[in-house]
């Protein structure tokens, strides 16, 4: 039974349910994580910041430090206002994103001629669209199945609205080309389709026909070679040691090298500019190096909990608009921490997802944070009980 069903259709048209306590065991999680990925950003960076940064060691630790005050303000704000508000801002939020994406796709072939362009800058501030895509998806998908929900069985409704919208994003990210981004965001807006009571059979059909498109613009764009090259790589990184391989080569040894209880906060030797970039996507190698398996695993305990408060805020909202909203939410986060985790460790092809939390990035942390005070603001709603 679809959650849909289990909400007995019920969309957000009736009265608000009132504003209650917020989920506080939520809110500490948010903060441990938060605080726990500081740390860890600042131990990975420091050495990569001092030579490359003109010897300021603190700069990225000091930019990650302002976004994340400044996100856990916005975070509060925003589990203060009603998130019904995005029944009326999902459409201009969406065609923005469309529009912030196709703007990504033009710079790439004009201004980069034809280079990997994700990033877009205005002036001293740079962010990827691809950040914003991610909500935009769930918001808008929240808003669908809410307007269509007493015939979201059909193929009309059900599957084809969605998938042209689903289409649009993951056809522009392609053609930055994000493939991981492209992965994720397909990912989340599948599964919203499935919470929200798309038809099975449809879903089915609907996939295999996305996948043949896509299969058709890989070719036709010339994005296989990019895929296969890092395929080629994750088989026998061995083969291009210095360059291709190297990467995802010093995060084994880093790994390795951790054992089970690690070399202590601070101690590692691969971030002395062995792993490249250590304050971002492999930001997971470093914890591995320093914490041991014993520190790895706490914080998968860690987001494996936060995963599972995030969804019984889901399970216990009182209309479906809340439901999908924080159920694609906490996907999302799901997803986005087990492949980067997955790619750290050699599981996966290198897709290039940052880690939750942890990873460097101002747009992508004030979003993780605004996303986690929508959430608050659903455990506000969603039950007159008190959270336990």
């Amino acid at each position: 039974m679809s959650i849909a069903a289990r909400l007995g259709g019920k969309s957000s048209t009736g009265p608000r349910p009132r504003q209650g306590k917020m989920d506080v065991v939520f809110l500490i999680l948010v903060l441990l994580l938060l605080v726990f990925g500081l740390v860890m950003l600042f131990s990975s960076s420091y050495v990569y910041a001092y030579y490359y940064e003109k010897g300021d060691s603190f700069i990225y630790i000091r930019r990650q430090a302002v976004y994340a005050a400044l996100g856990v303000v916005a975070m509060l704000v925003i589990s203060r206002i009603d998130y019904h508000v995005f029944h009326w801002l999902a459409v201009p939020i969406m065609v923005g994103t469309i529009g912030l994406l196709a703007f990504t796709v033009v710079l790439k072939y004009t201004v980069n001629h034809g280079k990997i362009t994700r990033w877009i800058r205005l002036g001293p501030i740079q962010f990827q669209p691809s950040e914003i895509a991610k909500f935009a998806i769930i918001i808008m998908f929240a808003q669908m199945a809410c307007m269509y929900h007493n015939k979201i069985k059909t193929f009309r409704w059900g599957i084809l609205p969605f998938g042209v919208v689903l289409g649009m994003v993951c056809g522009l990210m392609l053609l930055e080309p994000h493939m991981s981004g492209t992965i994720l965001i397909f990912c989340i807006g599948a599964s919203l389709m499935l919470i929200g009571g798309s038809n099975i059979k449809y879903f089915a059909i609907a996939a295999a026909a996305g996948l043949t498109l896509l299969l058709v613009a890989l070719l036709a764009f010339d994005i296989l070679g990019y895929a296969r090259n890092r395929l080629t790589y994750y088989i026998n990184p061995f083969l291009d040691p210095q360059n291709e391989g190297y990467q995802i080569i010093q995060s084994m040894y880093a790994i390795a090298s951790g054992g089970v209880l690690g070399k202590g906060l601070g101690n590692s030797k691969q971030k002395f500019l062995y792993l490249p970039e250590p304050q971002n996507d492999f930001i997971f190698a470093i914890v591995c190096e320093e914490l041991g398996m014993v520190g790895a695993i706490v914080i998968i305990l860690m987001f494996c909990v936060f995963i599972w408060r995030g969804f019984r805020i889901a399970m216990r909202s009182k209309d479906l608009f809340g439901t999908m909203i924080a159920s694609g939410i906490i996907i999302q986060f799901g997803l986005q921490a087990m492949l980067n985790m997955m790619v750290v460790t050699k599981t996966v092809p290198n897709t290039g997802i940052s880690l939750p939390f942890f990873s460097y990035g101002g747009t992508a942390l004030m979003m993780l944070l605004g996303e986690m005070g929508v959430l608050l603001n659903i455990s506000r709603s969603s039950s007159v009980e008190k959270p336990i």
